[in-house]
């Protein structure tokens, strides 16, 4: 790529798009208005990002509807459930708090978007509060502070027909999880993997 084809500077950038949408500007909140906290309340998945001295790291969390629990306008709270244990994501929070969040609702085009800072609570009481219909307690609970936040429009969710049943993929037209993670190290039994999958409801995490 030739570097006089790079934007380089947030001038250059900004003339290349022009002014932001109104809309845009309109809908960004320091804290959760009550349509918003009504969405984050509907929504059983977020995609947690973080940044650290390792890197950058985006993950899924899922849960019941509501299992992140609003505190108040300004705070959120989300439960550490079980998993494959590289805490990436709680390692990037020690060194840098800054945190971002992507909400959604199956079935719903928009999206909520949530920036702010967490840190990590192991307190017993706080804990033993996210208790799940199983009994279990999460090891840790992320207390986040809001900085921002924002609804996305439907855009993108459209133009990807990600809730459209006739653009749903079979699950069988693509690579298991345990091939995939053979692929990575050919010693892993990615059969045997698939196989107590399976058997678990797709709830153990990567060995």
């Amino acid at each position: 790529m030739n570097d006089q084809s790079k934007i380089a500077e947030s001038d250059a950038l900004r003339d290349l798009y022009g002014e932001p949408v109104p809309a845009s500007l309109v809908k960004e909140m320091t804290f959760l208005t009550e349509p918003y906290a009504a969405f984050i309340k509907a929504s059983p998945f977020v995609v947690l990002s973080t940044c650290g001295e390792e890197g950058l790291d985006a993950s899924p969390r899922g849960g019941p509807p509501g299992f992140v629990r609003i505190v108040d306008k300004k705070t959120l709270m989300l439960p550490d459930r079980s998993g494959n244990n590289r805490v990436d994501s709680l390692s990037n929070v020690v060194t840098d708090s800054r945190v971002a969040l992507l909400f959604l609702v199956p079935g719903v085009g928009e999206t909520m978007r949530v920036n702010g800072r967490a840190k990590i609570s192991v307190d017993p009481q706080l804990v033993a509060s996210f208790a799940d219909v199983n009994g279990k307690i999460p090891r840790s609970v992320l207390i986040i502070e809001i900085d921002r936040a924002y609804v996305h429009c439907s855009q993108s969710l459209s133009r990807s027909k990600l809730w459209d049943p006739a653009a749903q993929v079979d699950r069988k037209a693509l690579p298991s999880i345990g091939q995939m993670l053979q692929a990575c190290r050919a010693e892993f039994d990615g059969a045997a993997y698939d196989k107590r999958n399976e058997e678990e409801g797709g709830l153990i995490p990567e060995d």
